[in-house]
């Protein structure tokens, strides 16, 4: 079966071994990328499209842009072709519902990892976006083969995560002019 590896927000991994990559998944969206070729397969696991900040560098890994490009380099690195790489995309689900919130991170992020593929050129064979499940995926690097499971609400735990993430992405958006006000 080859190495088990669980990724949280923030998470990639890319392997040329076999391994089993595997996430939970509320308005979160992992992207499964797979080279057919090399066999070089990996996931990531990231929180919001971007920072809020288009000049940051230090964009950790639990935004969408820094996240892929992370992804995509590993996969390179390990001998995967970026020209033969097929992608699976899961998560994006309104699995809370935050009274006042104007951010909708599910939809956010959902129209992000299409555009980015798009832009990218990457096909995007399979994918599961959107809805109110969450999510658990497992990722077969070696085959890229993928399992989803929507899980019920009662299952589904980190909702203080979420609610966290959701606050997060609230303070990252509130803007006014060219500058992006923080709260304490």
């Amino acid at each position: 079966m080859g190495e088990e590896v669980t990724i949280y927000i923030g998470g990639v991994f890319a392997s040329r071994e076999r391994a089993v990559v595997k996430t939970l998944l509320g308005s979160c969206i992992a992207a499964c990328l797979w080279d057919p070729q090399s066999g070089v397969g990996g996931m990531n696991h990231f929180m919001l499209p971007g920072s809020g900040n288009a000049d940051s560098d230090s964009d950790p890994p639990r935004f969408g842009v820094h996240a892929m490009e992370l992804l995509i380099g590993k996969i390179q690195r390990l001998g995967g072709d970026r020209r033969t790489v097929q992608a699976k995309i899961f998560g994006g689900g309104h699995v809370l519902q935050i009274a006042g919130s104007a951010v909708d991170v599910p939809t956010q992020n959902i129209q992000f990892i299409r555009q980015f593929m798009t832009c990218e050129g990457i096909p995007v064979v399979a994918q599961d976006l959107g809805g109110t499940a969450a999510r658990q995926v497992v990722f077969h690097t070696d085959s890229g083969r993928v399992l989803v499971k929507r899980l019920p609400p009662a299952r589904f735990s980190p909702v203080e995560t979420e609610q966290t993430h959701q606050r997060e992405a609230e303070r990252i958006q509130t803007k006014v002019g060219d500058v992006t006000l923080f709260d304490d």
